[in-house]
């Protein structure tokens, strides 16, 4: 079981949190906290593992997190990697799990091939309970990282993405974006009316000790929703260290369940019609004045 969160900083008084009695809507999404490594296979075994083990728990939502398929020696290790949209094992192992257990998966991020041959799309690619990939979103903001000892250039190895990607599900209206995209609410914004957010995400220890609690919290409460962000968390085998405390997040920003560190899952019940009526409740995404839309 997810340890419990490890204090209540900033979270709701249960009697100042709107109603949530109905239960009728309520479906099991779960993340899969991983510390991958340079090896594929290796990688997704264990990927297969923790899968398995969020299906155990009720899941019929599960999400990886960012490069859960690989985490090189060097950045340069995932273009020799890259795969073809619709083709390689990253992509079948994904299509073959979700078809097995009949439930929605997630590749946080898988590197597809790109136009420039040195280079590769950060993908998130989701399959329906029958294996069919039914979304792809390629990371937009590339992350940019120099302090100390600690160097992170991804343009050097990422073609970004340029498309907003929102899609249906029986799960509620789903907003996908991956890791750094969470520092720029405006790409948040322009998914419009979403019921979840999904953010797989490699921080580091270093800024995701400083900020990532606070941008999960401050992304579902902004913008009424649940936000589910399964995370890279621990010390990897080419020396970098990724902050983990992979966590569900409901729109009022109360953390439903986390994972601070280690392989393993998080795991809990979300509900469109508790989004909608917040929305009744607090309609500040009607309230805005300073946009173009």
């Amino acid at each position: 079981m997810s340890p419990k969160p490890a204090s209540s900083f900033g979270r709701a008084r249960p009697h100042a949190k709107p109603d949530t009695k109905s239960h009728a809507a309520v479906m099991r999404v779960a993340g899969v906290q991983m510390a991958s490594g340079p090896n594929v296979a290796a990688n997704l075994n264990e990927a297969k593992r923790l899968i398995g083990m969020a299906v155990e728990k009720g899941a019929r939502l599960v999400v990886l997190p960012e490069y859960f398929g690989i985490m090189g020696m060097k950045d340069h290790d995932k273009i020799k990697v890259r795969e073809e949209e619709g083709k390689g094992p990253i992509q079948q192992f994904l299509s073959e799990t979700a078809e097995k257990h009949k439930i929605w998966l997630v590749g946080g991020s898988v590197p597809l091939a790109s136009d420039d041959a040195n280079k590769v799309r950060n993908s998130s690619l989701v399959y329906d309970d029958k294996g069919k990939l039914v979304a792809r979103y390629d990371k937009i903001h590339l992350f940019g990282f120099e302090m100390g000892k600690e160097h992170y250039f991804e343009e050097r190895t990422i073609e970004p993405g340029r498309d907003v990607k929102v899609i249906d599900s029986p799960f509620g209206r789903i907003g996908l974006s991956i890791c750094y995209d969470l520092r720029f609410p405006e790409l948040y914004r322009a998914m419009k009316d979403v019921d979840l957010i999904l953010v797989p995400s490699a921080f580091t220890e270093t800024t995701g000790k400083a900020h990532w609690e606070t941008l999960i919290r401050a992304r579902a409460i902004e913008n009424l929703a649940y936000v589910l962000a399964p995370a890279q968390g621990g010390y990897h085998v080419n020396g970098r260290e990724t902050h983990g405390d992979s966590m569900i997040v409901d729109p009022w920003g109360a953390v439903l369940d986390r994972l601070p560190r280690g392989s393993g899952v998080v795991v809990a019940g979300i509900n469109p019609e508790y989004v909608h009526r917040l929305r009744k409740s607090l309609p500040a995404l009607t309230h805005r004045k300073i946009h173009r839309c």
